[in-house]
């Protein structure tokens, strides 16, 4: 389900949205995940698998806010309560 905030561009949902995921290179400079979600946790130790949740990892850290932007974000929030 696609959500517009209001710049006219739908957006679909988080790239992280079922839970945390965590990521960790070896000493042998390959890649491994965890994820966490409702009702059950998995240990991801397959390459491709490791390398789309990189990719999905960059692509929520390029949309993030700055750490300013989200303060000035939640004093615009509270202030609409």
């Amino acid at each position: 389900m696609a959500t517009d905030d209001g710049d006219g561009v739908g957006r679909g949902p988080e790239p992280g949205f079922e839970g945390p995921l965590y990521l960790a290179e070896t000493t042998e400079n390959r890649w491994i995940g965890y994820v966490e979600a409702h009702d059950c946790s998995m240990l991801v130790t397959d390459t491709k698998a490791a390398s789309a949740m990189l990719q999905r990892y960059g692509k929520m850290r390029s949309q993030a806010l700055s750490h300013q932007a989200t303060a000035n974000l939640l004093k615009q929030m509270q202030g609409a309560l």
